[in-house]
């Protein structure tokens, strides 16, 4: 079966702060329909960097990257937006809610932007639809200063679910929540996997990442499975 996402001899070095920097050095990453993955690693060793390429918000320097077995590598901005749109769904430590707007209405929004124009009765269902996966189709109603940082986050979850995207990347989902929330958080972001989603979950917490299929380790820019003892 051909990989959702492979990273093949991937490179990426930050520039214009004085000397250049070697954020990801030949990072190999392969990532399957249904498969979770963790990466860890301490701050500023080039996760976000790492997901941030994936994502298509920026551009490897070197090496390769295939998308359902598609080089994307040099995509346009126009194009990369599109594909954007179409297979990814985001999840990050901030929420990026509307307050003024219903927990429904929020992730409505990813189907505005995202698929064009929907009747508002295809709309309503996809909407409750993701809600739904992730427990809270009762706070449909409920505008974000209602409702608990969890509950929140998984808001910001079924907005990412409602495209039915074919990869879900999360970006310290967790930061901001206590254990036991942060464990729902995770649970419904998992869940996305049994649907055939592939999860890329980048955390410093090894408890969570335990709970992903693979868990890798990613050290000055290189990215290896993960050992007992890797710093996190």
């Amino acid at each position: 079966m051909t990989p959702l996402i492979q990273l093949d001899a991937v490179t990426k070095t930050l520039k214009g702060q004085g000397r250049p920097r070697d954020i990801l050095c030949g990072v190999d990453l392969t990532v399957r329909a249904g498969e979770s993955v963790a990466v860890l690693g301490r701050s500023g060793s080039g996760k976000s960097t790492l997901l941030s390429l994936i994502g298509l918000f920026d551009r490897p320097d070197g090496g390769r990257y295939l998308l359902n077995g598609r080089d994307i590598t040099r995509l346009p901005e126009r194009r990369a937006a599109a594909l954007r749109s179409a297979e990814f769904g985001f999840v990050f430590q901030r929420f990026f809610l509307l307050k003024q707007l219903t927990a429904a209405q929020n992730v409505a929004m990813a189907l505005v932007n995202g698929q064009g124009w929907l009747p508002r009765r295809k709309r309503r269902v996809k909407v409750l639809a993701a809600l739904d996966q992730v427990g809270i189709a009762h706070l449909a109603k409920q505008k974000p200063p209602k409702l608990s940082g969890g509950e929140q986050q998984r808001v910001a979850i079924a907005r990412a679910l409602v495209r039915e995207p074919r990869v879900l990347l999360a970006d310290e989902p967790t930061g901001a929540l206590d254990t036991e929330t942060g464990n729902l958080v995770i649970g419904a972001l998992y869940a996305a996997t049994e649907r055939g989603c592939g999860l890329i979950l980048v955390t410093h917490d090894r408890d969570h990442a335990g709970r992903m299929g693979r868990v890798l380790q990613l050290t000055d820019g290189v990215l290896t499975p993960a050992t007992a003892r890797a710093g996190v």
